[in-house]
């Protein structure tokens, strides 16, 4: 089956979403790296041990853009809320070559004060 590389980015989210680490070893270059304001550049194995485990933590997670920027390049944008706090929205931009994310960078938002425009394309 070929993805286009916003349906890869998004079978990854989804993978993320209900901890299918299976589906998400097989959307993973071996090569990727994962880079946020806490991690710079895991490389697949220790995203896949220390980060992928995170999506039980929330309360819910729900994309309200994604949009393929540029050719193989991603953007996607969240909401999320974690217990006890109040919803937070993210960015990120994945990049996907051959049918495989080869890195992705997340971006920490601030507290959401009203709900964003979803737009999806």
């Amino acid at each position: 089956m070929t993805r286009t590389p916003l349906e890869t980015a998004l079978a990854q989210f989804a993978a993320y979403r209900v901890g299918d680490l299976r589906a998400a070893r097989m959307l993973l270059d071996d090569d990727m790296t994962f880079t946020s304001p806490q991690d710079d550049h895991l490389d697949k194995a220790t995203f896949l041990e220390t980060c992928f485990p995170t999506a039980r933590r929330f309360l819910r997670q729900e994309i309200t853009t994604a949009v393929e920027i540029s050719p193989g390049t991603v953007l996607l944008r969240y909401m999320a809320q974690l217990p006890g706090q109040q919803p937070f929205s993210n960015v990120e931009i994945i990049s996907v070559a051959e049918g495989l994310i080869t890195e992705i960078q997340v971006y920490f938002g601030g507290v959401e004060t009203s709900p964003p425009t979803s737009t999806t394309g």
